[in-house]
């Protein structure tokens, strides 16, 4: 009998459609699988057993019914829990928001239901997203596939592990400035970043508003390019949402799958290839640029001097940004209110919901954040860091009109094991090098397995310009084509 958890979303979403299995039995194999080894990898915050049959049951009677079911319906897909969900938990990781359950579902919640999947739960993730390994989550670390002594990437490894633990064919992460492409690399599974704007954030539990931007997450390009189909396009509540369709990402993956890149210019970033990356990590790349040419690209190199400003200047804006959303989470309005016994002031309430609910990341960044936007300072560091963003931008704009997409290592490094460098903020910020000038630009993103180092996955990150989503997904496509995906040791 088929293990319909092996199964991708496209396969499976063709056997609910057909008959050949039903919505229910995938949905129930799910369950099962994240019942029997998610105590080992807390991928899961929270697992919403009740609502995932209910939404199955919908499917199935719809297609005994005779309606047209969408191209992934019937398909379970697991949620980052920093996107709103009606009726469900929704905490971002945090102790402050502890057992919150919202009175509305975000945009893509609500458009994932549309489209007839089927939600098992919310996965877990660094608090309000920030962190690069998912260690900062108050819940506890969500642990590899590949090795459970090591991270699954963050801050959405929740996430990605549930893909690469076979808990989920599809999920949703969110990327700020790395955090679905990163856990996709270290896990060996695929991770987008749309375009900003390309997916709405209305619901979306706020970071850095000018970086977050919500994804796709699944094992194959195809099955992200249908995810990402899904869940894009504009959405009037979200002011930064751009007001076109979004490009045709599943074609292009198609067409990528055939393995032909005749006529596609790929520029491997200058500045990415240096010092700085573990040498197996480098190997995998320059194996997986040798495929590319070998499908019929033409490989260049392009100098992007300014991309090795962007750590820095993403460490002034997100925290920036981060001190000013995360101003609202005070002890007054919602979530976690403590030392209101009546003796004291609302201000000694506020500072001890915070001090009690905010963890010791959060508070790094709010504190950072806070000092850069403070009087005297804002011009020295967040003007300046902005001004590099412009710097940035230049650059890929630039690159953009002497090739059709960039591509370099998706992470500078494979998976680390747990506890390795969380006493060491910089060396764990080090983890987005690569992914975060995308952020600051704007454009969309990908990261596709492309290889093994010392038996650990590694990724390779196609960058293309704003709202030519369907580039990326054309060469991860191809790439995947001739490296294939990658099966992690079974748990």
């Amino acid at each position: 009998m088929t293990d319909l958890t092996r199964l991708t979303a496209a396969e499976v979403a063709d056997l609910v459609a057909s008959g050949g299995t039903s919505a229910v039995e995938v949905t129930q194999a799910h369950l099962d699988r994240i019942a029997a080894v998610d105590d080992r990898v807390n991928a899961f915050l929270h697992v919403d057993t009740e609502g995932a049959l209910a939404a199955a049951r919908a499917v199935d009677e719809r297609r005994v019914a005779g309606e047209e079911l969408g191209p992934l319906a019937g398909v379970p897909v697991a949620v980052k829990d920093v996107l709103t969900t009606k009726g469900v938990p929704t905490t971002v990781g945090s102790k402050i928001l502890e057992g919150w359950r919202p009175p509305y579902d975000s945009t893509l919640v609500q458009r994932l239901r549309a489209a007839g999947t089927v939600m098992l739960g919310k996965t877990n993730m660094d608090e309000f997203a920030m962190g690069s390994s998912t260690e900062y989550s108050a819940y506890g670390p969500t642990h590899n596939p590949w090795d459970l002594s090591r991270i699954p990437g963050g801050s959405g490894g929740g996430s990605a592990a549930a893909l690469a633990a076979y808990e989920a064919p599809l999920a949703i992460g969110s990327d700020t400035g790395g955090s679905i492409r990163q856990p996709g690399a270290v896990t060996g599974t695929v991770g987008a970043k749309p375009t900003y704007g390309g997916t709405s954030r209305y619901g979306l539990v706020a970071f850095s508003s000018s970086l977050d931007t919500p994804g796709p997450c699944a094992r194959t390009v195809l099955d992200a390019a249908l995810l990402h189909q899904v869940i894009g396009g504009h959405d009037p509540r979200d002011s930064t949402s751009i007001p076109q369709p979004v490009p045709d990402v599943v074609g292009a993956a198609k067409l990528g799958a055939t393995g032909d890149l005749t006529g596609v210019k790929l520029g491997v970033v200058t500045e990415f290839t240096g010092e700085g990356a573990e040498p197996g990590v480098m190997a995998a790349f320059r194996e997986s640029v040798e495929a590319l040419a070998k499908l019929g690209a033409e490989i260049v190199e392009v100098s992007c001097p300014h991309f090795k400003y962007a750590l820095p200047a993403y460490y002034l804006i997100a925290p920036s940004e981060c001190s000013s959303n995360l101003a609202r989470f005070d002890g007054v309005r919602f979530g976690l209110r403590t030392g209101d016994d009546g003796n004291r002031s609302l201000e000694e309430v506020m500072s001890l919901t915070r001090e009690a609910g905010f963890g010791p990341e959060v508070k790094r960044r709010i504190m950072i954040g806070t000092y850069a936007l403070s009087s005297g300072y804002y011009d020295a560091y967040y003007g300046q860091a902005q001004k590099v963003r412009t710097l940035i931008t230049r650059d890929f704009t630039s690159a953009f009109e002497q090739v059709d997409a960039l591509i370099s290592p998706t992470t500078p490094f494979v998976a680390f094991p747990i506890g390795a460098r969380t006493s060491d903020p910089y060396q764990m910020y080090l983890a987005d090098l690569f992914t975060i000038p995308t952020n600051l630009y704007g454009g969309p993103a990908i990261s596709v397995p492309c290889g093994l180092s010392d038996g650990l996955p590694v990724g390779l990150q196609i960058m293309a310009p704003t709202m030519a989503d369907d580039r990326m997904y054309r060469v991860a496509a191809a790439l995947e084509s001739t490296v294939g995906t990658f099966t992690p040791p079974a748990l």
